[in-house]
């Protein structure tokens, strides 16, 4: 037995030794793979932009991605590589793919801006695609040359919000919604009470669409330099229905087969047609340059990004447990010397949203560090919650705030079960009660009262928040609050943000607060390592395959069943509809 246990352990030892072999070996191959394919970035290089990506706010590195073609930068690192671009001698210019636009509002209005900035340095943007959309085209009118395939399409029609009521389906299920809500412009349940708009809704969609759209018409006149009257009417008289059209009408420079465009750049770099014309796509640009800022103090940029939920969420959310110990690490960090908050969120779970807001002001009231918050495409209801109690709120001119209201649904799926599925329900209480918030039946007017109290005790604290963080009274708040919708324009106007600008402005805004000149970026969440990325991937899988089975639009749609799910049972800080931008 001795011996056995001799041989036993000896072969463990010598199984762990080249365990630890194999991984150092590994770790060794792969970081010798990483270093080679660094590329190098010759003179007269390209860089290329494909505007149909999506750039999120966050992205984890994969320690593999070299070997499948780098990593997908950040919209912030998307930034972060055009200023970089602007003084690299070995970028002579940028060639943007407008086939597409994966990014929302203010996301393309960042690009926009860095994109102008590049151009001040007086180097070339060319702008090219084949089927051109309305949001591809906002980015791609800064460009010098704007160029649309003779054979192909360019969209000029306006904007549009189209929303889905569910009240009559749900009424052939036999399932009552049983909705709560505070606010008369909080139109989440919507879908579920009324077979069409509220007027209330009408009423503040047509405001926030109709300023973003005039944003839009006065970046495209700037641009083009056509004046917003005459584009309003391009749009209203359907005149634009070909790249002739946009052409004729001044919005694109000519048309041209994407052979011809290449052409046109290597005369402006001034080498041969047969040469090869060097391309630098953004994941590759990436690779090659270093655009992390070094110094001792640190600014926090913390990005959350999705829903709000409760729990620790998954890394395309924002969990409450999650966020709420993200902030108390930059807050007790001493080289952290603020804290900027990106928003991109149309909310989600009002408790959630409180555990956040609660820990930024302990960030704010007790560490003494700056709290400065950056709006993204969408930073409303829970979105806002969390953001109000900054020191001071940056937003974009088509960022989509406000939303001030809470909602709660509990659905009586007592007649679904029974008359469609043949299930009925009995049981035993230990107090009239006890099974309050069951979808197994309906609710009587005790129960109503309950549930409705509980939405008004949140909404008023919700209300509370935004008073203080704004310096306001609750009147005041109260009078735009009501779950309305607002564009950052707006915000501005009644005073829920404090400027217009984008995370480099909020960034700068925290420094000079902290008093920093020197500083770094310490960014949250904190990049995965190489186990963490792998075991999230696995997670992701089902979605993914999901998504490549029915299609982009289609898991929308899902996304959006998957959201209804969520709503049920608690009480949430959600704006009313998901805004895509076309």
């Amino acid at each position: 037995m001795r011996s056995f246990f001799k041989i036993f352990f000896a072969s463990f030892l010598a199984l762990v030794i080249f365990s630890l072999l194999v991984f150092f070996l590994l770790l060794g191959f792969f970081s010798s793979v990483t270093k080679k394919n660094e590329p190098e970035i010759a003179a007269k290089s390209v860089l290329s932009i494909d505007l149909g990506k999506k750039f999120s706010e966050h992205t984890n590195t994969a320690p593999l991605a070299a070997l499948a073609g780098g990593n997908q930068p950040s919209l912030y690192e998307v930034i972060r590589l055009l200023h970089y671009a602007k003084t690299d001698k070995n970028i002579a210019g940028i060639l943007l793919n407008m086939d597409d636009n994966g990014n929302g509002f203010a996301a393309s209005n960042e690009l926009r801006t860095a994109l102008l900035d590049f151009k001040s340095s007086q180097k070339f943007i060319i702008a090219y695609g084949n089927t051109v959309s309305q949001s591809a085209y906002f980015i791609g009118s800064v460009a010098d040359k704007v160029y649309v395939n003779p054979t192909g399409s360019f969209e000029w029609l306006g904007f549009h919000v189209t929303l889905p009521f569910l009240k009559d389906m749900l009424a052939k299920l036999d399932i009552q919604p049983q909705i709560f809500y505070a606010g008369k412009f909080k139109s989440a349940t919507e879908i579920f009470r009324t077979d069409q708009m509220t007027p209330e809704n009408r009423l503040q969609t047509t405001a926030w669409l109709g300023n973003i759209y005039r944003y839009f018409l006065r970046q495209t006149a700037q641009a083009r330099k056509v004046d917003t009257a005459t584009l309003y009417r391009l749009a209203a008289t359907a005149s634009v229905q070909t790249p002739q059209d946009a052409v004729a009408n001044k919005l694109v420079d000519a048309t041209r087969y994407d052979d011809e465009v290449r052409t046109e750049i290597k005369k402006r770099l001034g080498i041969g047609r047969s040469d090869v014309l060097n391309l630098v796509p953004l994941n590759t640009y990436s690779d090659a340059v270093n655009i992390r800022k070094g110094g001792r103090n640190k600014i926090a940029v913390i990005y959350a990004e999705g829903d709000i939920v409760d729990g620790t969420g998954d890394n395309t959310q924002i969990g409450g447990e999650n966020f709420r110990a993200l902030i108390r690490k930059a807050r007790m960090d001493k080289d952290v010397r603020a804290i900027v908050l990106r928003v991109n969120s149309g909310g989600g779970s009002a408790l959630a949203s409180d555990v956040i807001w609660r820990e930024l002001q302990m960030a704010k009231q007790e560490d003494k560090k700056p709290i400065v918050v950056s709006m993204g495409d969408v930073a409303a209801s829970g979105g806002y919650y969390i953001s109000c109690g900054a020191d001071s709120i940056f937003a974009n001119p088509n960022t989509i705030t406000g939303s001030i209201g809470v909602f709660g649904i509990i659905p009586n799926m007592q007649g679904f079960f029974k008359n469609k599925l043949g299930i009925t329900f009995d049981g035993v209480n230990t107090a009239p009660y006890a099974d309050a918030g069951s979808v197994v039946k309906p609710m009587d007017e005790k129960e109503r009262s309950i549930i409705q109290g509980s939405i008004e005790r949140i909404y008023g604290a919700f209300k509370q928040r935004v008073a203080t963080g704004r310096k306001r009274d609750t009147v005041y708040v109260e009078s735009i609050a009501q779950g309305r919708v607002w564009s950052g324009e707006d915000a501005l106007r009644i005073g829920l943000v404090d400027r217009l600008g984008n995370l480099d402005d909020a960034i700068a805004c925290a420094a000079r607060m902290a008093k920093l000149t020197d500083y770094g970026l310490k960014e949250y969440p904190e990049s995965e390592n190489w186990l963490e990325n792998i075991l999230n991937r696995k997670k992701q899988e089902p979605a993914a395959l999901i998504k490549n089975e029915i299609g982009e639009e289609n898991y929308k749609v899902f996304e959006q069943v998957k959201k209804i799910k969520a709503m049920t049972g608690s009480v949430q800080a959600r704006l009313p509809f998901e805004i895509i931008f076309k």
